[in-house]
């Protein structure tokens, strides 16, 4: 899937994609990741996410790759935010309290700006991505995340041919083999998270799983 998508699809706002509220397996779940206030949490294609702000909340330093401009300014602009801006390499940086957010390509984001990071989200990266991106995806996240690091992940099970994404399904034993090299994880637990909006798309059933990973 191209860049040349996602800058379309916000241009447009064809954002049915955007959660409303914060996540509520986020909510759920980060305590168990046990980090402490003002810890370095990474976000991958975060998107405009209420789920960032959430996380600031919680005394932790947020650090976001976005690739849409659009989407980096309507966050600080809808959080009231007066974001500091300068250039870094091929990266224009948004910074607003212990929000900073990296305007670029995520695949060309450096691990040296994560040296210290102690946790990770994704919500809605890796079910942003088609199957054939989403190993590359895992290795260069495992690349640029330190040993030890540990994050929370949600996934969305649906029967794919019913149904074109993204969001796309990914299922229990594709994120088994995805994480099974280098990462410890665990699924924590699977709840229906079926309503209209997918049952407008012709969808039957729709399953949510948040998973705990840890960066070995």
């Amino acid at each position: 899937m191209q860049t040349d998508f996602w800058q379309s699809r916000w241009e447009k706002n064809e954002i049915g994609f955007h959660a409303k509220e914060v996540n509520s397996f986020l909510q759920a779940n980060w305590s168990g990741l046990g980090l402490q206030a003002g810890d370095q949490v990474f976000v991958p294609l975060c998107g405009k996410s209420l789920d960032l702000t959430w996380l600031a909340a919680q005394g932790l330093r947020v650090t976001g790759v976005e690739l849409s401009q659009i989407a980096v300014e309507a966050f600080f602009a809808e959080q009231q935010l007066e974001p500091l801006v300068r250039q870094e390499g091929e990266f224009k940086v948004y910074r607003a309290g212990s929000v900073e957010i990296y305007c670029g390509d995520f695949f060309q984001f450096d691990g040296a700006l994560l040296k210290g990071c102690k946790g990770f989200y994704d919500r809605a990266a890796l079910i942003a991505l088609p199957a054939e991106m989403r190993a590359r995806y895992v290795q260069h996240l495992q690349a640029i995340l330190p040993v030890g690091c540990q994050g929370v992940l949600v996934t969305l099970i649906y029967d794919q041919a019913k149904m074109q994404g993204p969001p796309f399904s990914v299922t229990d034993d594709e994120v088994a083999g995805l994480f099974s090299s280098g990462w410890a994880c665990e699924r924590l637990r699977t709840e229906d998270a079926f309503n209209k909006r997918f049952a407008d798309r012709g969808l039957t059933t729709l399953e949510e799983s948040v998973y705990q990973l840890r960066r070995c």
